[in-house]
Parts: C-alpha cells; structure tokens; sequence
C-alpha cells in the first residue's frame, strides 16, 4: 500500500505540472479548476495513504480501522479525483454523477481514522 500511496503522489504532481503547462491553452479556466481540484484531492488523500501504510506496514500498529481507511482512500481517489479527470478530458458532465461517490469513500475513510484514534 506505501507503493501504491507513492505511485498516486507522483502521479497528482506529474498531472498537476501537465494541468498548470500543458492544459492552459487547451482548457477553460472552469475544467482546469475541476481538474486541479481533482489533483488536490488525489494528492491530500495519497499522503493520507502514504502515513496510514506506513504505520501498518513499518512501524507495526495493526488496525482493521486504519485497512479500512486505506482501501477507502484509493477508491476515493478513483471516484473522485477520477471523475473530475474525466469531465476535464470529454466535457460529458455526466461524470459528475460519480464525483460524490468517491468523496463518500473520503469521508468513510476519515471515519475510520477516528475510529481508531478514539479506541
């Protein structure tokens, strides 16, 4: 999960350098904010991952709440963030019917983390 946390941080900054120089002339400024509010979250949330896994995979805590999270945060980051790259890419607006499924699974995941912080 550290791997995977790594490859969607790098992605986020690899996507938000393509966003702010190689979308400018071809966007709106309306698609490149959803769009770089896609890498936001992507980047928030892998970080997120990023500590989680490294707490469970390192460090050796062991928590199904802190699983949880993880795998909440990764299909977040597929829903949401992905959503929003889709709109940007086709314009079919439609995709925005996904959008607040991931950001649910962002909550979800958040919940999980206060689980386990309260216990």
């Amino acid at each position: 999960m550290v791997a995977l946390a790594a490859i969607l941080a790098f992605l986020a900054v690899a996507l938000g350098a393509f966003g702010a120089h190689g979308l400018r002339k071809y966007k709106t400024p309306e698609q490149l904010t959803v769009f770089q509010t896609g890498v936001h979250y992507q980047m928030v949330h892998a970080l997120a991952m990023l500590v989680i896994g490294s707490l469970l995979q390192y460090v050796g805590v062991k928590s199904v709440d802190f699983s949880i999270a993880l795998w909440l945060f990764f299909i977040g980051i597929l829903l949401f963030s992905g959503s929003l790259y889709a709109i940007t890419f086709t314009a079919i607006r439609k995709f925005g019917a996904i959008t607040p499924l991931g950001g649910l699974c962002f909550l979800a995941g958040w919940f999980f983390v206060m689980l386990y912080a309260i216990r």
